[in-house]
C-alpha cells in the first residue's frame, strides 16, 4: 500500500533558491552550515521553505534572484509574499533548520562561524518581522 504521501509533488531546493506552495506537496533539501526557513499557514494551506547561504545580503535594494542566497533577505521576501496570500504574521508558524558548524574553525578562533550566523541571522530577522 503507498502512502498518500507518495502521491504528492516533491520540490527540492538547491542552495540559495526557495519555493512557496498553495497546494499540499513535500519541500525538501540537505543543509550543513545553510540554514531553511519554513513558512507554513494552516488556514491557507500555503507553505514555503527557503535554503539562505550566507547570512547578509550585502546590496542596497532589491537585488533580483541573486538575493535568494542570503538568509535575511529570503525571509523577508516570503514573509511579504505570505502578507500578499493574505496570511497574518500571527498565523504563520516559523521553523529554523540547520546552521551547523561543517566548516573547521581554527583553536582559540573568536569569529563566529558562518552556520552560527546564518543562524542568528534568521533568529534575529523573524524576531523583526513578527
Amino acid at each position: 500500500m503507498t502512502s498518500p504521501a507518495s502521491d504528492l509533488p516533491r520540490y527540492y531546493l538547491q542552495p540559495g533558491q526557495l519555493y512557496l506552495v498553495r497546494s499540499p506537496s513535500i519541500l525538501q533539501t540537505i543543509l550543513g552550515s545553510c540554514v531553511g526557513v519554513t513558512f507554513w499557514s494552516r488556514r491557507l494551506g500555503s507553505g514555503a521553505l527557503c535554503h539562505g547561504v550566507l547570512p547578509r545580503c550585502p546590496l542596497p535594494g532589491p537585488p533580483g534572484l541573486g538575493g535568494h542566497y542570503y538568509v535575511d533577505f529570503s525571509i523577508r521576501h516570503l514573509a511579504r509574499e505570505f502578507d500578499g496570500l493574505g496570511a497574518s504574521r500571527e498565523e504563520l508558524e516559523v521553523k529554523v533548520f540547520g546552521g551547523a558548524d561543517v566548516l573547521p574553525v581554527s583553536e582559540g578562533s573568536l569569529k563566529s562561524t558562518i552556520g552560527a550566523l546564518n543562524y542568528q541571522v534568521a533568529s534575529k530577522v523573524l524576531s523583526e518581522e513578527g
